[in-house]
């Protein structure tokens, strides 16, 4: 019961601290209005800033104002970030702006997603996602979208899955998305190849960050979609911010974020800024991508000798768990709660992963992984957010 509580106590302190901004920041427009360095994205020939911003894990209008007037075009969200509320947030600072101010991306669950196995299974699910995107178009006050993304696109067959990749061409024929695109979480070799052979995606979104040096299968995925004009936007280019579930070891995310920008094929970081302190800091990087010897050692050093926060999603652990558990999807529950404490994110994460319980009918976990976690104790903590109450997660 204690655990509970402290759980509880935690989660509250990581929602109410997102909407904070600090004393040094009040009162000030941050107007900066500085030319931000731009890459090409792919084969849209969209000229776009590297820093871009995700915005699930704010709810702070002001924040998202402040970026936009820094010179950030790219916004993303999802309907599944606060139900939809995050896409009303980011619709009432776009209101009244001329359209070619901003850039929008965002996406909704496709009905029938199987998680674990990377597929979409509903036929159906063409309809319910066009639904679900003109509601968000709606809440978000525009009358076309600049990305649509299909979201949790895994395997060949869950890119290729009829129902969902005419109904995202229909979006873009029909001019209510200027671009389309994937989001992919796991299984993201096979994603990205699959979506340059569709040859009607235009842009892959994907996990990118210096933990997945030694990925050869997907930096091999990546070159072969940018040579088929591929534009690509990383997401969890922090690799989950810290190294500790107590958030007393922090990645050095200047260095994670220039790391990431090594790469030319990385065209643009969709970074989840929560306060005023990252934004001057990530604008202040900017001006010089080159990194510097201690920031190079920084994170040699630190990935050497510590598992972290971020799954690499490497799939090892599927055949290796007795009970089926869809460990990679908790894994990344975890990180949302420990690392980038959004509990909303977590627990919505946490719900698609059934049978998270069956870990406890094992008195040793069978799984060893790559990554040196300790999974059933990840397993275990991250289960105590099925007994939060949904309130205190809204």
């Amino acid at each position: 019961m204690n655990h509970r509580r402290d759980f509880i106590k935690k989660s509250l302190i990581g929602l109410s601290g997102a909407a904070l901004i600090p004393s040094a920041a009040q009162g000030t427009n941050f107007r900066l209005k500085e030319e931000l360095p731009v890459r090409t994205l792919g084969k849209t020939g969209l000229k776009i800033p590297v820093l871009s911003m995700g915005t699930g894990d704010t709810n702070n209008p002001a924040l998202v104002k402040s970026v936009l007037e820094s010179g950030v075009k790219l916004f993303g969200t999802s309907t599944y970030y606060g139900n939809g509320n995050n896409e009303a947030m980011l619709g009432q600072v776009f209101k009244g702006l001329p359209r070619d101010s901003f850039m929008v991306a965002t996406s909704s669950m496709p009905k029938g997603t199987d998680h674990q196995n990377g597929l979409f299974t509903d036929p159906s699910a063409g309809e319910a996602f066009k639904a679900d995107i003109e509601a968000s178009m709606k809440r978000l006050n525009v009358d076309y979208l600049d990305i649509l993304f299909l979201p949790f696109a895994a395997k060949k067959e869950s890119v290729f899955f009829e129902p969902l990749l005419r109904t995202m061409e229909d979006f873009k024929k029909s001019g209510k998305a200027r671009y389309i695109g994937i989001a992919t979480h796991s299984f993201s070799d096979q994603a990205v190849t699959a979506a340059a052979d569709t040859g009607i995606y235009d842009v892959v979104m994907m996990a990118y960050n210096f933990r997945m040096n030694e990925a050869q299968a997907v930096k091999d995925a990546i070159d072969y979609g940018a040579k088929a004009g591929l534009g690509f936007i990383v997401m969890k280019s922090m690799a989950g911010g810290y190294w500790d579930s107590g958030r007393t070891q922090p990645i050095n995310s200047q260095a994670a974020l220039k790391w990431v920008l090594k790469n030319p094929n990385m065209h643009t970081v969709m970074s989840g800024m929560t306060t005023f302190d990252e934004l001057q800091a990530n604008l202040a990087l900017l001006k010089d991508l080159n990194m510097t010897d201690q920031e190079l050692k920084d994170l040699r050093l630190a990935s050497a000798g510590e598992p972290g926060l971020f799954c690499l999603q490497c799939q090892d652990c599927r055949d290796q768990c007795k009970q089926n558990v869809d460990i990679p999807t908790l894994m990344r529950s975890y990180m949302y709660a420990y690392g980038y404490r959004n509990m909303h994110h977590a627990r919505q994460t946490f719900d698609m992963a059934a049978g998270a319980d069956a870990c406890g009918e094992c008195d040793n976990c069978s799984v060893v992984c790559s990554a040196g976690f300790d999974v059933k104790e990840k397993i275990r903590n991250i289960s105590r957010i099925g007994d939060v109450p949904e309130e205190f997660l809204a």
